[in-house]
C-alpha cells in the first residue's frame, strides 16, 4: 500500500511545473503562492522580488517556468528574462504586468518573454500560460477575456 502512494507522490511530482515567481509586491506574491497550486499542478519553488534575484535563483533552482513582473526595482523583468533565457533557454518566461499596452508586448517579446499577460486576467488564462497551453489574443482583445474571477 505504501508502494503505491510513493508511486504517485512521484508521479505527481514529475508532472507538476516547477515554477519561480517574480514581483516586487509582496502581495502580489503572496497571492500567486497561495492560488497557483490551487488552480493546477504548480509547485512553487522559489520567490524573487527583483530580476538580479530571479536571474540568481533561476540559475539555483532550475525552474520550468519564471513569472515575472516586467517593471521592478534593482533589474527590470525585460532585462531578468533577457538573461534567463540565455541561461536556460528551455525554460518559459510568462510576464505578468500592468503594462499592457503594445511597446510593452514587443519588447518582452524580443527580450525572450513567451507569454504575455495583463495583471487582473483571469487564472485561467495564467494557468494555460503557466503550462504552455496559452494563445496569446491580439492587444485589442485584453478586456473582453478578463472573467469575473480575477487573480490580482
Amino acid at each position: 500500500m505504501a508502494e503505491v502512494s510513493d508511486d504517485r507522490a512521484r508521479a505527481e511530482a514529475l508532472t507538476r511545473r516547477r515554477v519561480l515567481i517574480v514581483d516586487d509586491n509582496v502581495r502580489v506574491r503572496q497571492e500567486l503562492r497561495t492560488l497557483l497550486p490551487l488552480a493546477g499542478d504548480v509547485e512553487i519553488v522559489g520567490e524573487a522580488a527583483n530580476g538580479r534575484e530571479a536571474i540568481r535563483l533561476a540559475r539555483a533552482l532550475r525552474p520550468e517556468v519564471v513569472l515575472i513582473d516586467l517593471e521592478m526595482p534593482v533589474l527590470d523583468g525585460y532585462e531578468a528574462a533577457r538573461q534567463i533565457k540565455i541561461v536556460s533557454p528551455a525554460c518559459r518566461v510568462v510576464a505578468l504586468t500592468v503594462h499592457g499596452y503594445e511597446a510593452a508586448r514587443q519588447k518582452a517579446g524580443r527580450c525572450g518573454v513567451d507569454a504575455f499577460l495583463v495583471k487582473g486576467t483571469d487564472v485561467e488564462s495564467l494557468m494555460k500560460a503557466i503550462l504552455g497551453r496559452y494563445r496569446p489574443l491580439p492587444s485589442s482583445c485584453w478586456r473582453q477575456r478578463l472573467r469575473s474571477r480575477r487573480l490580482i
